[in-house]
């Protein structure tokens, strides 16, 4: 069973469509093509909120839906939770 979704291939994170434990091995969804990717969380994801499926260097661009929705600063790593203490927004 899947517990996240990822909008298009090419994505760097999805979205939890259930919470998500630190260490947990989750399944997700391209919706583009409904392949599937398992990662390892490295912290806990709530429901509604973006988890790492690719990484990214530090100040490198963050994709989803197949644009760019801000930079990591620190980058990113598979696993990582993705919020506001490590995504800086493009809207701003």
């Amino acid at each position: 069973m899947h517990k996240f979704l990822i909008h298009n291939r090419g994505d760097h994170v999805g979205v939890a469509t259930s919470d998500i434990a630190a260490g947990e091995r989750v399944t997700g969804i391209y919706m583009d093509d409904d392949s599937e990717v398992e990662v390892v969380a490295k912290e806990d994801v709530p429901l509604g909120h973006k988890i790492a499926v690719r990484g990214c260097e530090p100040g490198g661009e963050v994709i989803e839906y197949g644009v760019r929705i801000g930079r990591a600063p620190e980058g990113l790593e598979v696993g990582d939770y993705v919020h506001t203490h490590n995504l800086k927004s493009a809207r701003w």
